[in-house]
């Protein structure tokens, strides 16, 4: 079971990125799903999740309405669409399933 998130990068207030979290050794249909960030000297939080049907989305306060969770199902592979930055969403952002060790993150740095 691996995690590979990648796409975040420097961006500045405003921008829009997407996260890609793809997934091996299960399927992102069997389980809900999720994103986390940890920002330097915080604890890590969630940000969004998605049901294991996909009809239910939950966000954050801070992001909601600005991001945005997907899946592929047959890519196999879970999304953050992040429009509208602001330099409070700087942190690295982990792809998330319950019992599933952390993987090595993305870094979003947004910044003027």
């Amino acid at each position: 079971v691996q995690f590979v998130e990648s796409g975040g990068g420097l961006v500045q207030p405003g921008d829009s990125l997407t996260l890609s979290c793809a997934v091996s050794g299960f399927a992102v249909t069997d389980y809900p799903m999720g994103w986390f960030r940890q920002a330097p000297g915080k604890e890590r939080e969630s940000v969004a999740t998605i049901s294991v049907g996909g009809g239910v989305r939950n966000y954050a306060d801070s992001v909601r309405g600005r991001f945005t969770i997907s899946r592929d199902n047959e890519k196999n592979v879970v999304y953050l669409q992040m429009n509208d930055l602001k330099p409070e969403d700087t942190a690295v952002y982990y792809c998330w399933r319950s019992g599933v060790n952390w993987g090595q993150g993305t870094q979003v740095t947004v910044s003027s």
